[in-house]
């Protein structure tokens, strides 16, 4: 049996895999029945119903380029509430290098009720580092190699 952590990281794994497959659905599955999120521009779901929705509306308006991923830190904070932090990136539709302005830091606060890990808050931060570019270049640079690596690219 994988231990919590991997565990947690599997439930964020699965969390991107909805967004990255466009499927709201798996997505909000991830999420407590009261859990919520904030995206990136601030906006805010309450409910995995609510996510579920709005998901789907993003999906059809918008062609959402998908994630990649650097798992950061995975703290227990109990035996039964996990943090988990990462950064992430985007490469737009067409595009083959990320967008450094898509960069952000996921915070995931997991808990775990019945045996199962579920997603209680999600929040993305734009990663804008302002006035410190030297910064916004060293998150896209971690972030390309794994996108790379992921692609089997090796430019």
């Amino acid at each position: 049996m994988k231990n919590s952590e991997e565990q947690v990281y599997a439930l964020y794994q699965r969390m991107l895999d909805g967004w990255n497959g466009r499927d709201a659905a798996l997505m909000a599955a991830q999420f407590e029945a009261d859990g919520n999120t904030i995206g990136f521009d601030g906006s805010q779901m309450n409910s995995r119903a609510e996510i579920n929705s709005a998901l789907q509306q993003i999906f059809a308006q918008h062609p959402t380029p998908p994630f990649v991923h650097k798992l950061q830190q995975i703290r227990l904070l109990t035996p039964d509430v996990a943090l988990l932090r990462a950064i992430v990136g985007m490469a737009p539709a067409g595009k083959s290098e990320l967008e450094p302005a898509l960069n952000a830091v996921q915070t995931v606060i997991a808990h775990r009720r019945d045996g199962h890990w579920r997603i209680s808050q999600l929040q993305n931060t734009p990663a804008a580092m302002h006035g410190r570019p030297e910064l916004v270049q060293q998150m896209t640079a971690e972030l390309a190699a794994v996108w790379k690596a992921d692609h089997g690219r090796s430019d």
